[in-house]
């Protein structure tokens, strides 16, 4: 495959090579809310089931190639963790102030610049998605994640005086199974889902 992205593609081949080698009863083992019928994995990311071959790698459906890198790399490496019920901000949890201010940048503002001016549609498409609406915020949402993991979205919105503003929350089993990489990646994951629905 000729590669023409560079920041998606060569992560995305790195991980699908990795994927081959992988043992589905480990995985499974790992990961409790992953099923296996013997020839794919059947595993939920907000919502949407999808299936996933093996050893030779596709799936179906089929979402953005960040999508599918971070899947692969749940696969691969991914853990589970219980929810005790508590929630994190990015910052509060290990590695979230070294990669605070990328993370602010890629996820809070494109939060609150993408759905800040347009809270009335960020609102139904988070209802569309199944999400549940919260109290806090001028609009605010929470959603299943992946298996046990679990986000919350907060909008505040802007007007003439004061810019828009966006918080996201992440169930505190995060900070166990996943990296601070992975937690921006999911950030941009469900902002790029809610703008789908949009």
């Amino acid at each position: 495959m000729q590669i023409e992205n560079h920041k998606e593609e060569v992560p995305f081949s790195h991980y699908e090579a990795q994927f081959k080698t992988v043992d589905p009863a480990e995985v499974t083992a790992r990961l409790p809310f992953v099923g296996w019928d013997g020839a794919a994995f059947r595993l939920t990311l907000l919502g949407t089931e999808y299936t996933v071959t093996w050893p030779e790698y596709s799936i179906d459906p089929v979402p953005a190639l960040p999508t599918q890198t971070f899947l692969l790399r749940r696969l691969i490496e991914g853990k589970s963790a219980a929810w005790l019920g508590t929630w994190k901000t990015f910052r509060e949890m290990p590695w979230g102030e070294m990669y605070n201010t990328p993370y602010t940048g890629r996820v809070l503002k494109r939060a609150a610049f993408g759905f800040g001016f347009k809270i009335a549609k960020f609102a139904a498409a988070c209802e569309k998605l199944g999400a549940r609406k919260l109290a806090h915020g001028d609009a605010g949402y929470e959603f299943d994640f992946f298996g046990p993991f679990k986000m919350q979205i907060l909008l505040w919105e802007g007007d003439d005086e004061f810019p828009p503003n966006a918080q996201v929350l992440y169930s505190e089993n995060f900070a166990e199974a996943f990296a601070a990489e992975d937690r921006v990646v999911a950030g941009d994951i469900l902002i790029s889902h809610i703008k789908g629905a949009m």
